[in-house]
Formats: structure tokens, sequence, C-alpha cells
């Protein structure tokens, strides 16, 4: 009987690990894959740049500015009920977005589907405390981790071959029956939401608050295509005034969104900043090694996707090993552990690169890479480890929009350096020794920010 017993909770523990696996990983492929399809959609719907780039900003916005309160939502009504909404949303709204005959209509399925990543992103992680015994968290971690990090660096290069198969709505359509599948590993394996609480006790001034800032952050970093106007500053700054706004009534409210209490929490605030950071540097990868690859080594779009696979491959060969790694020898060793191989990594590109070209772009990625999956189980497990059933939802969406506005400064940030060192905006033009110092000058200051990530976790966990 007790043999039986632990088949049965090893069992649904895999399955239970296998739906928040394929939760991840949709919304994470759901971020980067429609990037590739920008011309194919401007060409069919006969629509300017300005307007289909609206088909990746729908999703990125609704994912960002909703996680937080999703997640909140999650503590207070139930986490698998909303999980499970999620998960339908997303998969209705990926059939609707890939049967979608107009544009607008293809950019409000898109904003859909972001609603129902936010709740993917948001509620996965906060259920590895009640699926995984204590001393595994940190192998869960790695592995969801792994999931996040795929999705994101497998986006453009399988977008590109259903494309370049069966047309741009095959993008979306392909999400179906996975999405399928987690609904099906969620409803059967998750445990069941205990009751649910008074509506009254949801932040909705909170929620709207945060909501307005962060759309403001957000578009400030992705409107005028790479350039910083006027239009940019003014949202910065409005995002700026929101974010002070949104602490006052935070201190004020009778049952916040936020509470303060989680940021006085020992090296939280720090956790934050640094997944930001490393998350920032992650999507420098994908901005500016493109250009590197095929200007300055002049790799064809083969090559260049090859190359490009080789930060997925590492990272599924490296996620499980380095949450087991977490689980062994601790969160805080492990975490500090990963950001000096990032640091590392980070400054082996500009260096091994111009000594040794493809190869040492190449065995930097391979170093790059298991820091930041080695960093991100650690970091995942040191925060959620702590964290009371009560906010495990709205802790975990913090964790994801910490990293979604990471990934969304580094797109802009690190993509108007890399222009500027460049010396000119028209990149697939310009001259193959400016590429490499854009290149040089970019991962330089990658390096800078995960040393500033290394300094702030030594510091809050001394």
């Amino acid at each position: 009987m007790a043999d039986a017993r632990t088949l049965t909770t090893t069992h649904g523990t895999a399955g239970a690990l296998g739906g928040l696996s394929l939760a991840i990983l949709l919304s994470s492929l759901g971020t980067s894959i429609a990037n590739v399809a920008l011309p194919t959609l401007a060409e069919g719907f006969a629509a300017p740049f300005g307007q289909v780039q609206w088909v990746v900003l729908a999703y990125l916005l609704a994912s960002t500015v909703l996680i937080v309160g999703v997640g909140r939502l999650g503590d207070l009504f139930g986490r698998r009920r909303l999980l499970l909404a999620g998960l339908v949303l997303f998969t209705v709204a990926s059939a609707l977005a890939g049967l979608a005959p107009t544009l607008p209509l293809l950019i409000a399925a898109r904003a859909l589907q972001g609603l129902g990543a936010a709740a993917m992103m948001a509620l996965a992680m906060a259920f590895v405390s009640e699926t995984v015994p204590r001393e595994r968290i940190g192998s869960a971690m790695g592995l969801l981790g792994t999931m996040s990090a795929v999705g994101t660096a497998l986006g453009p290069s399988l977008g590109g071959l259903l494309i370049a198969g069966f047309g741009w709505p095959a993008i979306f359509l392909v999400a179906i029956p996975f999405g399928l599948a987690a609904l099906a590993l969620v409803w059967r394996f998750l445990p069941a939401d205990r009751a649910g609480a008074a509506a009254a006790r949801f932040d909705f001034p909170g929620t709207g608050l945060l909501a307005v800032t962060l759309t403001a952050y957000a578009l400030a970093m992705t409107v005028g295509k790479g350039a910083f106007g006027p239009l940019n500053a003014a949202l910065v700054a409005a995002s700026a005034a929101g974010m002070g706004l949104f602490v006052l009534q935070q201190r004020r409210a009778a049952a916040p969104l936020i509470r303060p209490a989680a940021f006085r929490r020992a090296g939280f605030r720090a956790s934050l900043a640094a997944n930001g950071l490393v998350a920032t540097v992650m999507m420098a990868t994908l901005v500016v090694g493109p250009f590197y690859l095929a200007r300055t080594l002049r790799l064809g779009p083969a090559g260049v996707g090859f190359v490009l696979a080789v930060g997925p491959f590492v990272s599924i060969a490296s996620g499980v090993v380095a949450g087991r790694m977490v689980d062994r020898f601790g969160a805080r060793r492990m975490g500090l552990g990963g950001l000096a191989a990032m640091s590392l990594g980070a400054l082996g590109l500009p260096i091994l690169s111009a000594f040794l070209g493809l190869a040492g772009y190449v065995a930097a990625i391979v170093l790059l890479t298991p820091g930041y999956q080695l960093f991100q189980a650690a970091n995942n497990a040191a925060v959620m480890g702590g964290v009371g059933v009560e906010e495990r939802g709205v802790i975990s969406g913090l964790l994801a929009l910490s990293r979604n506005l990471g990934l969304i400064t580094g797109a802009s940030l690190m993509g108007a350096v890399f222009t500027l060192a460049v010396g000119s905006r028209a990149l697939t033009q310009a001259d193959p020794a400016a590429i490499a110092t854009g290149m040089q000058v970019t991962f330089t200051l990658a390096a800078v920010l995960v040393l500033a990530a290394l300094a702030l976790m030594a510091r809050s966990r001394a």
C-alpha cells in the first residue's frame, strides 16, 4: 500500500509539473513568436508597421500590466480556478487569432491571449510549493525556468518555420493542442482551491493605478521604433508619477494589492531588481546577436538560426540540473554563483568574439545561459519558499512582472545602445566593423548590469 501511495503521489506531481511547465512554455512562446510574422502581416493586411506592431504590443501590454492583479485574484478566489480560466482564455484566443479576418480583430484576440498568459505566468510558480516537497522546490523552479527560457528563445525560429510552411495563422493555431493538454493536466492533478474570500477584499483602485503605471512604462519602452523622443520621456515621467501614487495608495488601503510588508522581507527587493536586470541582459542576446552574426560574421539565415538555437538547447540541458544544484547547495550560494557565471559570459561576448569570432561567441553563450538558469532557479526558490499561502499568487506575479519589465527594457534600452554605438539606424546596411563595435559596447554594458545584480544580491543577503 505504501508503494502504491508513493507511486500515485509521484505520478500526480509529474502530472502537475507537466501542466505548469506547458503553461509557462506557452505564455513565453506567445511573447516572442509573433515578432517574426510582422512583415507577413503587414503585407497580408495591407497595413503600415505602426499598426501591425500592435499584434505584439497588445499581448505584451495585457500580460504585463495585469499580471500582479491576476496573481492577487488567485490568492483571494482560488489559484487553480484562475489558472484554468487563464488556460481556457489563452486557448480560445489563440483560435480567434488564427482565424481573425481583419487586423483589429487579430489585435483584440492577442490582447485576450495576453490576459490568459498573465494568469498562466502569475500562478504557475505559485503552485510549486503546493505540488512538490520543500527539498525539491529548486528542481521544480529549474524546470519552469527552462520552459520560460526555451519559449522566449524558440519563438522566432519556430514562428519562421510555421509561416514558411503553413502561413501566419499557424503561429497562433499551434498553441491550441498544447493549451488543451495543459488544461487537462491542471484540471486532473492540481489540488483543489480552498473557499474563496469576499470580493470587497480585492484592491480595485490599486490594481487600476498599477495597470495605468505599467502601461505608461511599457509604451515608453516600445513606441518610436527604438528612438527615444519627447513622447517616450513623457510616458516615463507618467509611469514614475504613477508608481509614486501607487505606493501612497497601498500604504493607505485597508486591503492593499501588494502588502508593504512584503518589500521589507530580507532580500525581496534585491531579488526583484536582479531578476529584471538579468532579463534585460538575456533579451539583449536576442536583439543584438542576429545583427552581429549576420553582418559581422556573415552567416546566412540558416547559420544565424542555428547559432541562436544554442541558447535554448543549453537551457534544456542545464535547467533541471541547475534546480537540483539549488536543492543540494542552497539558494543563496547558487544564486550568487549563477550571477558570477553570467558576468563571465557577458564579458566573454565582446572579448572572446573579438579574438575567436564565432567560436568565442558560442562559448560565451554556453557560459551565460546556464548561469541565467542557475540564478533563476535559485532566486525563484528563495523568494517563493518563504511566502505564505495567502500571498503566493501576488508574489509570483511580482517575480513574473520583474522579468517582463526586464525583457521590455532589454529590447528597447539595449537596442538603443546598440544602435547608438553602431552609429547608424540603418543596421542592415551598417559596416560589419561598426556592428562588431556596437555588439562590444552593448555587452560590456550587459556585464555591468549583471555585476550590479550580483552586488545587490550579495549585499542584501550578507
